[in-house]
């Protein structure tokens, strides 16, 4: 359930030194979206875990939000290479 953060950047990064970008950040928690998601498929009693993923899913919903109020084609690329389901 490890995830390569650093690839992640890689890939989403506006220039070399960006960590914070929306894009990257929309890239992180769809990818710890996808592994707890993987790990509640196994452990289905694990509320915990259920509760953190709520909480990844608000904040990315969040950040999608205002991605698409600022970057609006930024936003369709990104949902597009992420395969997120566009509103």
């Amino acid at each position: 359930m490890k995830l390569d953060k650093a690839a992640i950047k890689n890939e989403f990064q506006r220039h070399d030194r960006d960590t914070g970008s929306c894009e990257v950040q929309i890239a992180l928690l769809t990818r710890e979206i996808e592994a707890l998601t993987a790990h509640l498929k196994a452990n289905k009693k694990d509320h915990s875990s259920r509760y953190g993923l709520l909480r990844k899913v608000q904040n990315r919903r969040k950040l999608l939000e205002y991605f698409k109020r600022e970057n609006a084609d930024g936003y369709y690329t990104l949902v597009k290479k992420l395969g997120l389901r566009a509103k």
